[in-house]
Order: C-alpha cells, then structure tokens, then sequence
C-alpha cells in the first residue's frame, strides 16, 4: 500500500484521513485544471471554437471540483459551500457546471457506515443511546463538511435531526485548509473579485469553534430563544448535545436550492425578503450573526416560515451591528466623499500614511449602496456579475482602490456574510424592500 492509496485511510467513515491521501487529491485539482488548459488548446488548433473549449473546460473543472471537495469532506467541502454562494458572479455563460456541481456541495457526500455512526453515538450520547429514540434511520438524510445528519424519533415523539461527527473530521479539517491556502491562487478563478485568501484564514481561525458541537447547541439556543414566536422565522430547538453529536427538532420544507432552480417570482420576492431580515435583525435580536450563509441551511417551512439551521459559525456582536458600518454606509450613498473618507481612516479601513483620494474611494464603495438608493432592488446575477467584474479587472482603478483598503478584524465576519447573503439573494433573482430592512436595523444608517 502507497501512502495515496486512501482506500485504508476511510475506517468506514468515507473521509480519507491520512493527510498524504487529502493533499494528493487536492493537489489534483490544479494539476488537472493545467493539463485540461494544455488540451483546450489542442482543439483550438483543431478547429473548435474558443467559446466551445471554454464550456467543455468549464464543465470538467467544476465536475472535478465536486469530486474531489466533496469526497474529502472537512474543511474541502467547507471551502467548497463557502464558494457556492458566490456563483452568481460567474458569468452566466461558464456558470451552468458550476452552479450544478458547487450546489450539489451542499448537500451531498458519501455517508459514513451505520457501524461507525453507532459507534460515535455510543462515545457520546452513552451505550444505551438507542434507548433515547423511539425511531433512528440509519440512512443519512444530509451530508455536511464535517458531519452528517439522521432524522429520528426522539422519546418523547418529537421528530428530531441527529447531527453526527465524522471521526477524524478535527484532523481532516486543520490539514485541508493548510493545503487549501497554498492553491488559494487557483481557487480565485471560481469567484472573480473575491479575495479568497482571507476567506480561507477566516475558516481556519473558527474551525475549532465548529468542531464542538457543544458551542453550536448554545448558539442555536441563543437563536432560537430571540426568534421564539416569530412569524417569519423558525430556528429548530436543541433537544440535546454532546461535544460530538447534536439533535434538534426537524425542520420540513422545501430546500431553497429548490426555490432558486424553480421557484415562482413571489416566492423568490418572499424568501428573499425574510432572508435579509433575518442576516440584518439578528445582531440586534440575539447579539449573534448566523455565518455560515448557504442555501443549504435555509429551507421554505410548510407554514411560510423561513427554517435556518446550522448554527457551528456565527459572528458574537453583543452590541449589534457596529454603528460606524450604517454611517459609512449612508455617506457612500449620499456621496459625501471627505466625510467617508474621514470614518473610514478612523474605523481602519484607511491605514495610515495610505495615499488614497475620496473621490476614488467614493467610486469603488458607492456601486455596494444601489440596493439602498431606492425603496426596492432586483437583485440579480447580471448586477453581481458587473461588481466582480469591477472588482477583478486588474487594469482598473477600482482594483487598485480595493488592494490598498483594509479590513479590520471585527467587520470580516460581517462583510463575509453580508457578500454570501447576497449571492443568495441574487441566485434567487429576489426583488426586495433593502432599504427599509436597513433603515430598520442597521444603527447609524438612517439616525
């Protein structure tokens, strides 16, 4: 046996453990996306046209993406859903084999055996688990980055989802986003004008949080708690937890990958609207920002309610979103450039002795505020897609205006899920109220 024969490496679990069998098969995904460039222009010479070889590359790199993040699972797949919200800023003729196999990231992976999940119940839940059920379905329903979800009966008849760790997830997770940030490069390609690097640090930083699923029961507690009663919103209770497992009342609905492939205008305008009332009025409701925001963890419930799952990653803002973020936000909108500029050194946007003008300054954020100029957007792909574009033409000045500006730590979070907040909306062709949702709840936006 090899050290890249991972056949020996899965224990029955369906994640190669043995971090020369994942960094082989990481390492596979530029190596076959270089070698299908060398062919794609094989058949340039051939005749075949540039658009035709494009398609055809287009469609096997994203074939092999699946494959390989999908099979890996960890902090691959983590990667990999992390990208999927992006895809609406694929141009649309290149985005049909990502959409479908970036997606399909989100809810599919080989499951682990039913001896091995027993096993983990037993270690966490104690040997007489099954005594606690009245039903559990051996068939997964879901499979996740680093876990995979039952549905069951819980004793009381409650139906319940029972999330389960694969063993060995900790290990896979820390070396797939060590190989990951060394092909970061690479991946930049799938999302033009999304700074991939700091994406994969984010996921890096927090993957321990996610881990213990412990941490993700009192988050879910702290969501559900704020949002008990709502009428738009519906987050499922915990019903128990241990560092490894996790159950929580099931939640039935349609997926909103469903409502994005195929849903009716109201639908998408409905969903759409709850979704970013829910991301704007929960650092507010609960002092919490859900983070982890992908269509896989939003389902359209039976009684029109928004159902939001999994709650491993979420931002702590205890005070909310920070007030400084509404004001540079009105200011860009009203172009007051000096006084942008003036909030945005003191916030650390600016470093100082950065040599920047407000005007260009002004230029490259004011596009981000067209959703709050009037009373409703469309959100759509054409809108997201003309942003990236903006953002990753390398020759342009708003590129150059983005490379000096900086990030503070305490807005990444923020700014990360506010961007995959938007994919959503734009994959789901949404037109919604944004700015009365912001006046709402955004301190400083409209005070």
């Amino acid at each position: 046996m090899t050290d890249f024969d991972d056949s020996a490496d899965q224990d029955g679990t369906g994640i190669p453990r043995r971090t020369a069998a994942r960094t082989a098969k990481l390492a596979s995904l530029p190596l076959g996306i270089a070698g299908r460039a060398v062919g794609g222009w094989g058949r340039r010479l051939t005749g075949q046209s540039a658009e035709e070889v494009n398609a055809t590359l287009s469609a096997k790199a994203a074939e092999q993406l699946f494959e390989v993040l999908g099979a890996l699972k960890g902090g691959a797949m983590k990667f990999g859903q992390a990208l999927s919200v992006f895809e609406a800023a694929v141009p649309d003729e290149m985005a049909a084999p990502y959409r479908d196999a970036l997606t399909r990231l989100q809810a599919a992976a080989p499951p682990m055996s039913s001896r091995q999940t027993h096993r983990v119940l037993a270690e966490q839940l104690g040997r007489s688990w099954r005594g606690r059920f009245q039903e559990f379905d051996d068939e997964p329903t879901a499979s996740a980055s680093i876990g995979q979800v039952h549905r069951a009966v819980w004793h009381d008849g409650r139906e319940v989802a029972v999330k389960v760790q694969y063993p060995g997830a900790d290990e896979a997770l820390r070396s797939d986003l060590r190989q990951l940030q060394r092909f970061s490069r690479l991946f930049q390609a799938f999302v033009p004008g999304t700074d991939v690097k700091p994406l994969l640090a984010e996921l890096a930083a927090r993957m321990d949080e996610e881990l213990d699923y412990r941490g993700e029961a009192d988050n879910q507690r702290a969501f559900a708690k704020a949002f008990e009663g709502d009428d738009e919103v519906r987050i499922p209770r915990v019903v128990a937890s241990a560092p490894k497992t996790l159950v929580t009342e099931w939640l039935t609905g349609t997926p909103l990958a469903k409502i994005i492939a195929g849903g009716d205008t109201a639908t998408r305008n409905s969903v759409g609207t709850v979704l970013a009332e829910f991301h704007y009025s929960s650092p507010a409701r609960a002092g919490l920002l859900h983070s982890d925001p992908h269509p896989g963890n939003f389902l359209l419930l039976d009684d029109g309610r928004l159902g939001v799952i999994d709650f491993g990653a979420v931002a702590r803002l205890p005070h909310g979103i920070p007030r400084q973020l509404g004001e540079m936000t009105r200011l860009a909108l009203e172009g007051r450039s000096q006084e942008l500029m003036k909030l945005l050194r003191e916030a650390g946007f600016v470093r100082p002795g950065t040599d920047l003008r407000a005007e260009d300054v002004l230029a490259y954020l004011a596009p981000f505020t067209e959703p709050l100029a009037n009373e409703r957007f469309h959100f759509t792909r054409r809108w997201m897609q003309r942003q990236a574009l903006r953002l990753g033409d390398s020759r342009g000045q708003d590129f150059r205006v983005g490379r000096s500006l900086n990030l503070p730590p305490e807005y990444l979070m923020i700014h990360r899920v506010t961007a995959g907040s938007t994919g959503i909306l734009c994959q789901l062709d949404a037109e919604i109220p944004a700015r009365g949702i912001v006046e709402r709840w955004q301190p400083g936006f409209a005070d």
